[in-house]
This record gives C-alpha cells, sequence and structure tokens, in this order.
C-alpha cells in the first residue's frame, strides 16, 4: 500500500488554506477532466487521484487523520480523535465514489471514507460535470468557478510618472482603476473580486519607451538643443521636464555630448522624492545662414 502525499498531488503546501485548496482542486479537475480528454487513461487516472486529494484535504477532520497517520498508512486500533466513536461524518467527495480510491484511502478511511459508517455510503460512480467546475450549476448548488485573471497593461512614461486611470475589459465587464502616479515598469495591481467567479484581476503595468526620456532607476536622461554659441560663451536654455519646463544654466566652452544634471526632476520616490535629470546637450548650427552670419563663422574658422 503505497503512501500518497495528498498535499503533493495537488500541488499545495501542508499550510495550504480551505480556500487555496478548493482552488487547487478546481483548476487540476478541469485540466484532466473525462470530457477534455477522452480515451487518455493517464489522464483519467489523474483525475482519481486528485478528487482523493481532495476528499481528504478540504474535510478537516480526513485532513487531521492524514496529517497525523498517513504515513502509517493506518489509523491505529481504538483511536479517539476524529471520527472515533461514531465515524467520519461524510465530507464533499465532489461527485466521486470512495470506494473506487485507493488502498491508501481505503486503509485510513475505510471503503466509504467513515470508520463505522456502514449503510451510508455515497453515491456510486457519480460524475463531476465540467460546466459545474467553470460555474455551470448543478455541483454545489451552482457555485461559480473562481478564477484568477492576468493581463498586462501597457502605459505612457508620462502616464506611468503622474498617474492615470483607465478602464479595462474583463468577462464582458467594464472595469475603472487608477495606476499610481510613479508607477514603474513590471509594477503589479490587483482588482480583488473583480474576475470571473469572484477572482481577482491581476495586471501587470508595462511602461512604454519615450522618444524623449529614458528612465534608469531613480533618474530620467533627455537631450536638448544648445545653439553654438551659446555652448561657446555660456548662457541659458530650456528643457523639457516630464513635470514641466526646467531652466539650465550652460557654462561657457561646452562642447556636444556633455552631461548636466537637474536635481529633483527625475523619478518620483516612495519617500516622497524625486530622482535627477540628467541633459545632454546637443550643441547646433542654423541650417541656413545669412551672409553675415557666414562671414562670422568664417572669421571664428580661421582664428580657430
Amino acid at each position: 500500500m503505497a503512501y500518497k502525499d495528498y498535499y503533493d498531488v495537488l500541488g499545495v503546501s501542508r499550510g495550504a488554506s480551505e480556500a487555496d485548496i478548493k482552488s487547487a482542486y478546481r483548476r487540476l479537475a478541469k485540466q484532466y477532466h473525462p470530457d477534455k480528454n477522452a480515451g487518455d487513461e493517464k489522464a483519467a487516472e489523474r483525475f482519481k487521484e486528485i478528487g482523493e486529494a481532495y476528499a481528504v484535504l478540504s474535510d478537516p477532520e480526513k485532513r487531521q487523520v492524514f496529517d497525523q497517520f498517513g504515513h502509517t498508512g493506518q489509523v491505529p486500533p481504538g483511536y479517539g480523535g476524529p471520527g472515533a466513536g461514531g465515524g467520519f461524518q461524510g465530507g464533499d467527495f465532489s461527485g466521486f465514489d470512495p470506494g473506487q480510491f485507493s488502498d491508501f484511502f481505503q486503509g485510513l478511511f475505510g471503503q466509504t471514507g467513515r470508520r463505522g459508517g456502514a449503510g451510508q455510503g455515497f453515491p456510486g460512480g457519480a460524475q463531476v460535470n465540467l460546466e459545474d467546475l467553470l460555474g455551470g450549476g448543478g455541483m454545489g448548488g451552482g457555485r461559480r468557478f473562481v478564477q484568477n485573471v492576468e493581463g498586462e497593461l501597457q502605459v505612457t512614461l508620462a502616464e506611468a510618472f503622474s498617474g492615470s486611470d483607465e478602464v479595462i475589459n474583463v468577462d464582458g465587464k467594464r472595469l475603472s482603476l487608477r495606476v499610481p502616479a510613479g508607477t514603474r515598469d513590471g509594477a503589479r495591481l490587483r482588482l480583488a473580486g473583480q474576475g470571473p467567479g469572484g477572482g481577482d484581476v491581476l495586471l501587470t503595468i508595462r511602461v512604454l519607451e519615450d522618444a524623449r526620456f529614458e528612465l534608469d532607476g531613480d533618474h530620467l536622461t533627455t537631450s536638448v538643443d544648445v545653439p553654438a554659441p551659446v555652448a561657446a560663451l555660456g548662457g541659458d536654455v530650456t528643457v523639457q521636464t516630464l513635470s514641466g519646463k526646467g531652466n539650465l544654466s550652460v557654462p561657457p566652452g561646452s562642447s556636444g555630448g556633455r552631461r548636466m544634471r537637474l536635481r529633483g526632476q527625475g523619478w518620483p520616490k516612495k519617500d516622497g522624492t524625486r530622482g535627477d535629470l540628467y541633459v545632454r546637450l546637443n550643441v547646433t548650427v542654423p541650417a541656413t545662414l545669412s551672409d553675415e552670419q557666414k562671414e562670422l563663422y568664417r572669421r571664428l574658422r580661421d582664428l580657430g
């Protein structure tokens, strides 16, 4: 009689909650249901194994016995814990016939899942309908299949910086949500209870690349055009930031590609402060020159 680890069968931890166990069961039962795996004997065995694990772990008494005596495969005679005297009191077998469960199950709980429970068995040969798992009704008085929905939400860099109100469609339902200011790429938003059957909607935020700004940690990088005379002699230029416009003082003798910093004009931090904005200087010359400008540039060249 081989030992069965019912927690491993459902893929849950030993400390899993009732909701975790139910969720794992429904997901696996849906995956291996005979209606979706016609003629697949391995899937049929897996489906029965899943039902057996759920029959035990969903019942507090049976779960306690399994945790205490499962490694032995048998409850000791005279055990005075749950089920003593009157046996285990039924439980939700989700349409499975416990008489068809493994020898390991029979050793712990008897053929009907009860100790001393003769004459009070469960409906033999009952099946779990796939539509019941999906919330169509029937089993469990029309309980719905609770499902978490995951997806991605794309926002611009400016929207991630300032925050934005978005509307998404989930299962034919329009949902409104707020992307918080300072959201970063890969951040996760949860809309609790808004998914099918009352599940959660889990969104991964994807921040789109921006033609003007690059984000690196808490800092932003951009570029600004600086007329050649200003680069040579020094002066002020206006820099576009994500929150408006800033003034940058260009030192005399600045060359193209030089990086300068505007403090506190970067990305919002958790402590309420902001990173810095680094500005690359792009020295420019006029596309067309007047005769006077040409003469001045010739003189500069000759003085060079």
